[in-house]
């Protein structure tokens, strides 16, 4: 790739970052708009219609102010720590690619452009010349510059290193602190036990809980409630709840009915009648459905337990229950909005299958996906195309075309392919027995930052530089070289990648193209009222692809230090714009307390390693024997070093210790609302289909069509 291209690149995707913002403070404006770009102020009522019609279409700058003036105590109230946690992966990406951006650019890229590796370099036109020149690749064997690019990997090894034990032990403090702050919550106080043991029918599985926990934890037990198979019931209870809204919003505007007459009714029966009477019946086919499912023998061998004290709850969570150590299993118990329901029901048999088909699913999404792959890295090769497609010769030989192809559109086709790999990855995790939503999320978060390492990273290096040479490269004694040689030329690549791909990802997020477009079509084709939800975060989709950005900065600053600036500039974006997004249109769905960040640590430490194996590869390559083993050490520190994090911090991850837990249950000993709270975590845990609905307006009393639950009742989770 040459320079030029990419300094094409580089205008079109600054022109274009200039125009959408200047769009995106015009259109956030748009009373019609608020739904889209500020639906949290507008549910908390914050978001003001400007009378101005003239204001509106000014550009402004104002909203990147407000992003950027709330403090991370303002933040972590609105958002939660998983928000904070987010942003402070953003904040440390920062920091190290400041740190590594100064010695890249302004010690490391002056050392590469005045190698002598490649002689044919034009110093009249730079932009003539290739990206070579300001990698790696411009040195000559046994270079004594290279010692330059040695000093540096330590250094930013050592600063990077220091920061992650910095961000864990924060990040860990932030933890006990939103504890502290936070106000009694159920999960707290309950924990999820399965395999029940059963006792030949005498017992229910209720009355089994109740006596085992009364017997065994008598001063702390509180109360328990049994999962039942309610599955099929809970797509009755759903359809119910869809077919309601849709006749309440009929019902609050009776000018839309007479605008779209339904002809398929009679006259003597209205579409409103007709909705009526469906409803009656499904309410009728519910309360038998939960009759029946809250009958003996169609309980899951499984309950929540509640405890009185946060301590009772820890110490019935750790402590085995059971001689057999199969029987009586403890788990924390999840937030009860959080809590996934249709994996109550499955076996283990069931469970166990699923996770195999899963791992099944997602070897053939990765061999799958190596197809675009394939099809980028030919566009990147114009003497491949010319000989595929001798017609495209005459066009290729345009030098804007050729440009176009070279330095935009692979990186463009590789960006819309990766579009659909978050959801289907969360898709795949719903179905391997996750207790709930976060967790789900979690476990497509870690599939999806593997899949685009893979994918996005070794797949292109491999497909680019070394395709014809995979036996070679699965040879574990030669991969270390093969990277070092395909990795650095696929540099200008990955520049590129950056420069298109991330940026124009970040603006993506701005805009929220998809819910836009959504609102847009809906206005077009039949304006309404209806109520809408604030979106949660998709942690599952951003997560990973920050990480992947963060990986190329690390693995590349000693390589092509050039890539260092435009990943600076992405961060910068991301930071004003997920800060924009977490006040103005995400709210938490749920809080899984930090427990992002391992993940994010994790990440960080394999792409030192990774960067660490191809330096010493490179320092092989180029005769350097004293420089290879001296880096020889470096990846293992940097193992022991995680390792140590990993017993120093995870603990505080994987449970709060003793201290916290009776510290605060010292301290609500004297708050007069624990009664109420108490008296509300009763039934936290209630399945949601076996929760009564009131759908018809009927004000009859019998036991099949009364009122199945008040204005009060349908918000009774804690």
């Amino acid at each position: 790739m040459l320079v030029s291209a990419l300094l094409m690149s580089v205008g079109i995707n600054s022109c274009l970052c200039v125009l959408l913002f200047i769009l995106y403070s015009i259109l956030r404006k748009q009373p019609h708009n608020y739904e889209v770009f500020l639906p949290r102020r507008l549910v908390a009522g914050t978001s003001k219609r400007r009378r101005n019609k003239v204001a509106r279409y000014i550009p402004s700058v104002r909203w990147i102010w407000k992003s950027w003036r709330p403090t991370e105590e303002q933040l972590m109230e609105s958002s939660g720590l998983d928000g904070v946690v987010f942003m402070r992966m953003i904040t440390f990406s920062l920091k190290v690619f400041l740190f590594a951006g100064i010695i890249g650019v302004f010690v490391i890229l002056p050392v590469n452009v005045f190698g002598d590796q490649l002689t044919q370099i034009n110093y009249a036109d730079w932009s003539a010349n290739s990206l070579d020149i300001f990698s790696v690749v411009n040195l000559n064997t046994r270079s004594p510059w290279l010692w330059v690019h040695f000093g540096a990997i330590y250094l930013v090894t050592a600063f990077v290193c220091c920061l992650l034990y910095l961000e864990f032990r924060y990040i860990g403090m932030k933890r006990i602190e939103y504890f502290h702050s936070s106000k009694p919550q159920p999960q707290q106080f309950t924990i999820l036990v399965r395999n029940i043991p059963s006792d030949d029918g005498r017992r229910t599985v209720s009355d089994a809980v109740d006596n085992f926990f009364r017997e065994n934890h008598p001063s702390t037990y509180l109360s328990h409630v049994v999962i039942h198979r309610t599955s099929k019931l809970r797509s009755v209870v759903d359809n119910a709840k869809k077919l309601y809204k849709k006749v309440h919003h009929k019902k609050s505007d009776p000018q839309r009915v007479k605008k779209t007459p339904m002809r398929f009714f009679s006259r003597k029966d209205t579409p409103e009648g007709h909705y009526e009477k469906v409803l009656q019946e499904l309410e009728h086919n519910i309360r038998l459905g939960q009759a029946e499912v809250s009958s003996p023998g169609k309980e899951v061998r499984a309950a929540f337990v509640s405890f009185k004290s946060r301590y009772g709850a820890a110490m019935a969570l750790h402590m085995p229950q059971s001689v057999n150590p199969t029987h009586w299993l403890t788990e924390p118990a999840p937030e009860p909005h959080d809590v996934h329901w249709p994996f109550f029901s499955a076996s283990f048999m069931q469970k166990w299958l699923s996770k195999i088909v899963i791992a099944f699913a997602c070897l053939i999404l990765t061999t799958l996906f190596l197809v675009p792959v394939v099809l980028v890295q030919g566009l990147t090769n114009l003497s491949a195309l010319e000989y595929f497609f001798p017609f495209l010769t005459l066009i290729l030989s345009m030098k804007i075309v050729s440009q176009i192809i070279t330095g935009y559109l692979p990186s463009l086709i590789l960006q819309t392919s990766l579009k659909i790999v978050p959801p289907i990855m969360e898709f795949l995790s719903s179905f391997q027995g996750h207790i709930c939503h976060s967790d789900i999320q979690k476990s497509a978060c870690n599939k999806v930052i593997w899949f685009t390492i893979w994918n996005v990273f070794f797949a292109t290096v491999f497909s680019g530089s070394a395709f014809y040479k995979l036996s070679v490269i699965l040879d574990p004694k030669e991969i270390l070289f093969k990277l070092a040689v395909a990795v650095p030329a696929q540099a200008s690549f990955f520049i590129a990648y950056v420069v298109t791909t991330g940026w124009t990802d970040t603006l993506t997020e701005l805009f929220r193209v998809v819910p836009f477009m959504v609102s847009y079509v809906k206005r077009s084709l039949e304006p309404t009222e209806e109520e809408f939800e604030v979106p949660p975060m998709r942690y599952h989709r951003d997560t990973p692809r920050v990480l992947f950005f963060g990986l190329l900065g690390i693995t590349y600053f000693f390589l092509a230090p050039l890539i260092l600036p435009f990943i600076f500039l992405y961060f910068v974006l991301a930071y004003i714009i997920y800060r924009n997004q977490f006040i103005n249109v995400y709210e938490p769905k749920y809080e899984t307390g930090g427990m992002f960040w391992p993940m994010i640590h994790y990440t960080m430490i394999f792409s030192l390693v990774l960067m660490h194996g191809i330096a010493i590869g490179l320092f092989a390559l180029k005769k350097m024997e004293l420089a290879t083993y001296l880096l020889v050490p470096l990846p293992v520190f940097t193992l022991l070093f995680n390792e140590f994090c990993r017993k120093r911090f995870m603990p505080i991850f994987t449970a709060y210790p003793a201290e916290v837990l009776t510290k605060r249950d010292r301290e609500d000993q004297n708050d007069p609302r624990m009664g109420e709270f108490y008296h509300n975590l009763v039934s936290a845990y209630q399945d949601p289909a076996l929760r009564p609905l009131r759908f018809s307006g009927s004000s009859r009393n019998d036991s099949l069509t009364s009122p199945l639950l008040s204005s009060t009742s349908t918000s009774g989770e804690v």
